[in-house]
């Protein structure tokens, strides 16, 4: 992604053949939506001019304060590849700003900035997130919608022809490439049908944009192949769900501040702070980083997702792993996210919980090198492992007890978030599912 002036731009959009622009931005709940125009009204674009209804989105505003600007970030601009050569469309990652200027605390990327605002007044000066999402690919029925068909019977690593979404995933990742990613790995994963693709670290704010774009990316060329491509946490019984493991570093200037060579195990004091404001307040942020009542089908023994609270640097069964590289790749990997979470929240939540660590010098419980998996309840509590919360309602309700993260989300998210997810869990509740049929029909 390249650094751009007004100029830049439209001297890109006349060259290209660019015929319109879709102005971007996330909502609360982490869904992507865009305001299409023309190119004719660019200059009114990239001036901030252009206004759109806010109180049509989920949890932004009320009626009577509906007018919202969008604020194209420059530096986002981007033409998607697969559009039509008679016009092909470009695209900016906007922010969300009131009528007078003011950044709309409902806006997440926003609300992700003032988070990064408050490290810089620690004396850091950017935060590295490395993100490594999964999906799973279904094919889709002769009218287009999906189906819960896998197109693989591949595993961790395959090849063709055991994996059948292997072309799918090489077509993503030239798009990707085309539009300026650093593809790091692309492979088959655990379950049959599900894909990873990893893409290198950026800033939080670019890493975020990059989640986003990916996500429309990959929908958008596996319906290319006849496949439906979904983030849903865990779409199958009895396989591994997907997950969006976070790979976290925090840097002053050009010096990665989680590297003490030094030190045991080459960690500084400030990535044990930091990890243990993680730990500390994980319980309390898990309702942001797995957004879903789905999200907690994956949280569960036996399927390589983390669902206690505690860290190593050897084995990866616990909630935080610390990978071999040293030196600038010195990070911090927190396994539990999920790729339903809106990344702008989750990239603030996580980085709040562990500034607190560092600010409180907090310090992280003994590394759990066993196999968490294998302990029994008893080894668990008398090595001090806690659990993350194991259902949505469990997560909302230590989210709405943990003043580090709900500071984090502010009070317009965290009131329009906490309220959403409630409805979203009550009516999970109150729904009769098939298995309840198939258990009790017959048997009452």
């Amino acid at each position: 992604m390249g650094k751009y002036t007004k100029e830049d731009i439209k001297q890109l959009v006349q060259d290209k053949n660019v015929k319109y622009i879709r102005l971007q931005f996330t909502d609360i709940l982490g869904t992507i939506k865009n305001v299409e125009i023309p190119v004719s009204q660019l200059d009114k674009a990239l001036d901030n001019k252009m206004m759109f209804d806010g109180s049509s989105i989920e949890g932004f505003v009320r009626i009577e304060e509906s007018d919202m600007y969008l604020r194209p970030d420059y530096d986002t601009f981007m033409i998607f590849p697969w559009t039509a050569e008679k016009g092909k469309v470009a695209r900016f990652i906007c922010d969300i700003a009131r009528p007078d200027g003011s950044p709309f605390e409902g806006d997440p990327r926003s609300n992700l900035k003032r988070v990064l605002d408050e490290m810089k007044e620690l004396g850091f000066t950017h935060f590295n997130l490395g993100p490594e999402p999964e999906f799973f690919l279904f094919k889709l029925d002769e009218k287009g919608q999906p189906t819960l068909e896998l197109n693989d019977d591949g595993g961790y690593f395959d090849l063709a022809p055991t994996d059948l979404g292997e072309n799918c995933r090489r077509d993503i990742v030239l798009e990707l490439e085309e539009m300026g990613f650093e593809i790091e790995a692309s492979h088959h994963e655990v379950a049959p049908g599900q894909h990873e693709i990893d893409f290198k670290y950026e800033d939080a704010i670019a890493a975020c944009d990059n989640i986003q774009t990916f996500k429309l990316v990959v929908k958008t060329i596996a319906r290319k192949h006849g496949l439906h491509a979904t983030f849903m946490p865990k779409p199958l019984f009895g396989v591994n769900g997907s997950g969006m493991h976070f790979n976290l570093s925090l840097f002053n200037g050009d010096k990665n501040a989680f590297w003490d060579e030094g030190a045991e195990l080459q960690l500084s004091h400030t990535a044990r702070h930091f990890m243990a404001g993680v730990l500390k307040h994980v319980q309390g942020f898990t309702a942001v980083t797995n957004p879903t009542v789905n999200s907690y089908k994956r949280l569960v023994p036996g399927y390589e997702a983390p669902c206690y609270v505690a860290w190593s640097a050897q084995n990866r069964s616990p909630l935080i792993r610390i990978p071999a590289s040293r030196g600038l790749s010195t990070r911090v990997e927190l396994r539990s996210v999920d790729p339903s979470a809106n990344p702008y929240l989750a990239m603030a939540v996580i980085l709040a919980a562990g500034l607190d660590g560092v600010k409180n010098s907090i310090t992280p419980p003994a590394p759990v090198d066993r196999n968490i998996y294998v302990m029994n309840a008893q080894e668990r509590a008398e090595n001090g492992i806690a659990n993350l919360p194991a259902s949505l309602e469990a997560a909302l309700y230590a989210l709405e007890g943990d003043e580090v993260v709900k500071a984090a989300l502010g009070e317009h998210i965290y009131y329009n978030f906490k309220e959403a997810k409630e409805i979203e869990f009550d009516m999970f509740r109150t729904h009769v599912h098939p298995w309840e049929r198939d258990q009790y029909m017959k048997m009452f």
